[in-house]
């Protein structure tokens, strides 16, 4: 069997579970009115899409993933973007996968989506690089571009870079979105787990009474229990 994108659909639609997906149609909010609306899934768990992204990455090219990228099911769509996180991993085509990644991100629309790839391509790229499009995403009307701008900062709080994290949590304070409350305070966290408590904590004793309760929770996880009551009472 050749490694082409007709074959990887083929076996993709052999591993599709319809009970599962209901479950994941659930679990990812595709209500009417929800954030993952619409959206349509096969029912394949992601260590299965892990193991077609090791048998194909190689064969595919740019274009095919691009097509696969556009595909109306969400198991699709992840395969699409492990495969470019794959591809990114060797040093070669970054700058254009960099490129399609934000140019499509339209198709990158559910928190899993974003979080297991904006990191590894858009943070990992921009290391050591002008970083404005960051910000320009942060102001996206986008719930997903915003959540990449913040999660592609784990990458650089990995390499004790917390400066673009906490300049983009304060333009993400008023968000009214849950799941960028949770993205943001998650990132709290991980400045102050790899960059130092004392420089989380600077941030959060400037926003504490401003911040939403589910990102300063999110933010505080990793206190001890009286630290975190004496934040939560502010």
């Amino acid at each position: 069997m050749k490694n082409n994108l007709e074959n990887l659909r083929k076996e993709i639609l052999k591993l599709k579970n319809p009970a599962k997906a209901k479950v994941l149609m659930g679990f990812f909010k595709t209500g009417k009115g929800e954030y993952g609306e619409g959206d349509k899934f096969l029912g394949i768990v992601v260590p299965k899409q892990r193991e077609l992204v090791k048998k194909y990455w190689k064969d595919l090219n740019l274009t095919e993933i691009t097509k696969l990228l556009k595909s109306p099911f969400h198991e699709e769509r992840l395969i699409a973007l492990l495969l470019l996180v794959k591809k990114f991993e060797t040093g070669e085509e970054q700058e254009k996968i960099f490129k399609l990644y934000l140019k499509n991100t339209k198709f990158i629309n559910n928190w899993d989506l974003v979080d297991l790839t904006a990191p590894n391509i858009v943070g990992e790229y921009l290391k050591g690089k002008d970083r404005k499009v960051l910000y320009k995403l942060a102001k996206s009307k986008s719930l997903w571009e915003k959540r990449i701008s913040i999660l592609a900062t784990f990458q650089f709080i990995k390499n004790k870079d917390p400066k673009d994290t906490l300049k983009i949590s304060e333009i993400l304070l008023k968000d009214e979105h849950d799941l960028i409350h949770k993205a943001v305070g998650w990132m709290l966290r991980e400045v102050g787990k790899k960059c130092g408590e004392e420089i989380e904590e600077k941030f959060l004793q400037k926003y504490v009474k401003k911040m939403p309760r589910t990102m300063l929770r999110y933010a505080i996880e990793r206190f001890p229990e009286e630290k975190r009551q004496r934040y939560l009472k502010k």
